[in-house]
């Protein structure tokens, strides 16, 4: 039987989180990542390098204050390497003010100088634009998985995507190993998550949303 991701007790490996990606598949799937949970698998079943997440935050210039701040402090703090960068205000053409953060070039960057070091790379991410990133650390001799569904509307995962990784895996399929479920309405638990909800009211990735069908307009 496969092991969890794949994982495989002599194999380097490390964990490419794109947070606002991950954010919006398990928003469209109704549950919550049990961080912790992810991480302690990752460690157990293989010789886990490194786990990271990223993502953008806005910060509130009247407040100094970022409703994701608990969540990147919490994870901080728990065993995962956080890459942040502060997003851009503009207004849309309705004229709300709107907040865009992209981290696909952090992302790059990172894989790219870890992958020499690593036997296998696993990415929570839908976003079809990292496939020529893949293909060059496939070029170091690294195994890549992709984790994210094609099982939500609209399917978050590029067809771009599934094509270019060595595997990939729908999250769907390891809900139950790691997913918090909060249907009917009730909050997740626990402090790594209180603050999520904030998160799509206050951000927009443009990236995200091109790499997606034209269908996701009518998902917000």
């Amino acid at each position: 039987m496969d092991s969890f991701l794949g994982l495989k007790p002599n194999e380097k490996t490390a964990l490419f989180i794109d947070g606002a990606n991950l954010y919006k598949t398990t928003k469209l799937l109704e549950f919550d990542i049990d961080y912790k949970r992810l991480l302690s698998l990752s460690q157990d079943l293989s010789k886990l390098v490194r786990a990271y997440y990223f993502t953008s935050i806005h910060e509130d210039r009247e407040q100094d204050y970022s409703p994701l701040r608990p969540l990147v402090d919490w994870l901080d703090y728990n065993g995962y390497t956080m890459i942040t960068k502060a997003t851009k205000d503009y207004t849309d053409a309705q004229g709300n003010k709107r907040h865009r953060g992209a981290i696909e070039i952090e992302m790059t960057v990172e894989m790219l100088t870890l992958a020499p070091h690593l036997d296998h790379i696993i990415m929570f991410t839908g976003n079809g634009d990292f496939c020529r990133a893949i293909a060059a650390v496939q070029a170091m001799a690294t195994r890549v998985t992709v984790v994210s569904t094609i099982k939500s509307s609209p399917p978050m995962a590029s067809d771009d995507l599934r094509r270019c990784t060595d595997r990939f895996i729908d999250i769907v399929e390891i809900e139950n190993a790691i997913g918090r479920n909060y249907t009917n309405g009730s909050e997740p638990n626990g402090d790594e998550h209180k603050n999520l909800r904030h998160f799509d009211d206050h951000y927009e990735d443009n990236d995200y949303r091109e790499s997606l069908l034209p269908e996701y307009e009518e998902v917000r």
